[in-house]
Parts: C-alpha cells; structure tokens; sequence
C-alpha cells in the first residue's frame, strides 16, 4: 500500500491548482465541478481556435451545447501554462492519443502529482490500460483512475451521479474525493485499480450489442440477457487478468454496464444502433462524429480472450458482425444454440 502524505491543501478542503486535460465532454464535465468548487481550474485543449471560442462564448458548443462554463475555469490550448503549479491533473484524452499527450506533458509536472485517468478505454500496442501509460511514461507520481456510470450530460444538468476514484494510494483517494464532491456528485473509493480500469474499457464492448438488440426491435427480456451474460463474461475476464472480479459488482462494473448498455446517451450504444439498421461500421462511427472507443476495445479483448482461451461468447459474436462481416441473424443462431452453463460462477458460501 503506498503511505503517500496527503498534500495539506487537499486535506483541509484549500483551494488547488487543478488542471483537465481534454476537451471532451467529459473532461469539461469534471472541469466545471472542481471550478464550481472554487479550485484554481485550467482545462487544455490540443486545438487553439475551439480553445478560444470556448473561452469568448463561455460554452463548449461542440460536446456540451447549451451548458454554461463556470466563470472561473480557465481554457487553455497553451499545455505549460495549464499544468503549472497543479498538484492534480485529470487526464480526459481518448485512448489513441493518450499515450502522446502523457509524453508531452511529463517533464512539466511537478514530483508527487496526482494523475487521474478518466478514459476508458485500451491502447492497442502491447495491451496498455491507462495507468499503465501514466506510470510507464512519467516516474514519481500518483496515479489513480476514475471511472463509474458517468454520463456527462446528466452530470452537469445537476442529476445525482456517483462514480469510483481507484488507487492504492489512500491519500490520494481522499484528496480526489474532496475535489469532486457536491451537492449532485458521490465520489467512492476503491484500491483496486486494474479492475476498475478494465471495466470501463469492458463495458463499452456490450454497449455496442445492446445498441444492436434495441435496432432489431428486441424487447427486454432480451436486454436483461445481454447485459447479465456481458457481466459474467466481464467477470470471466477480469479474473484470468488477475484483477478482482468483485469490483466488477459495484458503480465501475455493474452500474457502469446498465448505464451505457440502455441509453442512447452512450456512443457505444448509437454505434450498435446504426450497425442493426444496417449501417456499415465506418459509417456509423463517422456519423457519431465522438470516440466510440469500444469498437478497438472489441479487437483487443477478443484477441486477448482468445490467447487466454477465456470464454466470451458475446465478444465473439460482436466481433464476427463487426470485422468478420458475418450477418447478425447467422450470429444470434450461434449465440443461442451454444453451450448452456452455469448462471453464476461466484458464490459467498464454500
């Protein structure tokens, strides 16, 4: 466990120099609670003319339109300026670029910063999570992750949200929870931080085939079953990868999967939606016009469950209509015909 002293300011509630990097819609989400509570917030963005329109409209049109930006958060596309003097910075950067952004700020941040992955998602070379990067490319820092049913939208329209701060770290568990906490936002703490990482770059994978279950007009009963099964073979995974399949039952796991498997909300799930209309893959993502991370996500698990020799039946069906062209009727077949095994693999009693 690390034994890190919690910076005093964080402790006792004092104002901190807080930078987000992104331009998202949820880096901006988290920007405008720490601003709102009265930190010293500075959100980057890599492009200087939506930087500045951001900052003469005071409104991130292009992901949150129509929500106003507190009036003391600072919109930067100057990297230095946004990082100094921060003692937490929250990184918001799609999984493809977030290995770049990492490597050009590390030699502005200050010893001890406290680095906070909120992407969920996985980098393609080697099989990488977020804090893997975070600690592969900057040395004597603390990292944690957030992650949880989060949607940003909901989240700055003042609807009661929670999510999780994962890091073996205490200290800095402590600290995050005191940075984002309000009247509408529950922060909750976890140590373990590959599992709470996994499951949100898992969760997106089944986004993807329930999008497609609500295209083809299934009811219910059918959502139910997807989302369940999703959760079992989550679980199957996280297990095989060492991390503990328990934090799969809690707002990273669980809460997460309901959340983005049952709202249009979710990018993952509108993707889905387009491809069981019979919209071709490279279509729907360009006409959802954000990352949709879960589509890599599905390569790389299906990938990885194969070597393992893990069983995912659903990521095996999402694969074959997404990259193996294999018609939707043909897979559900398959799907329903396969081996019928036990419902739940855990149980609290010997």
């Amino acid at each position: 466990m690390t034994t890190q002293t919690d910076n005093p300011s964080a402790s006792s509630g004092k104002s901190l120099a807080i930078a987000v990097l992104g331009g998202g819609s949820f880096g901006t989400a988290i920007a405008n609670i720490v601003a709102g509570n009265g930190h010293d917030t500075r959100q980057w963005m890599r492009d200087e003319a939506r930087a500045a329109d951001c900052r003469k409209m005071r409104e991130n049109h292009y992901y949150l339109p129509g929500v106003p930006l507190h009036p003391e958060l600072q919109i930067t596309s100057d990297l230095r300026q946004a990082i100094d003097g921060c003692q937490i910075v929250f990184v918001a950067i799609p999984s493809k670029s977030f290995r770049d952004v990492v490597q050009r700020v590390a030699p502005l941040l200050a010893p001890d910063t406290m680095l906070i992955s909120t992407t969920k998602g996985i980098e393609e070379d080697g099989f990488h999570l977020m804090s893997d990067i975070l600690r592969e490319e900057t040395s004597g820092m603390r990292v944690g992750v957030l992650s949880g049913p989060n949607f940003a939208k909901e989240i700055v329209a003042g609807h009661y949200t929670a999510t999780v701060i994962a890091s073996e770290d205490e200290a800095l568990c402590t600290s995050i929870q005191r940075v984002l906490h309000s009247e509408t936002f529950r922060v909750y703490s976890s140590k373990d931080v590959f599992g709470v990482e996994l499951a949100g770059a898992l969760k997106n994978i089944y986004a993807i085939v329930t999008g497609m279950a609500a295209a083809l007009e299934r009811g219910q009963n059918t959502i139910s079953l997807l989302i369940t099964r999703a959760l079992a073979e989550m679980m199957r995974f996280a297990e095989a990868m060492g991390a503990d399949p328990m934090t799969f039952i809690g707002l990273a796991g669980v809460g997460d999967l309901i959340l983005t498997c049952s709202s249009d909300l979710s990018r993952n799930y509108r993707v889905g939606y387009l491809v069981g209309r019979g919209r071709p893959l490279e279509e729907a993502v360009a006409e959802i016009g954000q990352v949709a991370e879960g589509v890599n996500t599905v390569r790389l698990i299906k990938h990885k469950a194969d070597e393992m020799g893990v069983y995912m039946p659903l990521v095996s069906a999402i694969h074959a209509i997404l990259f193996e062209e294999r018609p939707i009727p043909e897979v559900i077949r398959d799907l329903m015909s396969g081996a019928q095994t036990f419902d739940v693999a855990y149980s609290a009693k010997p």
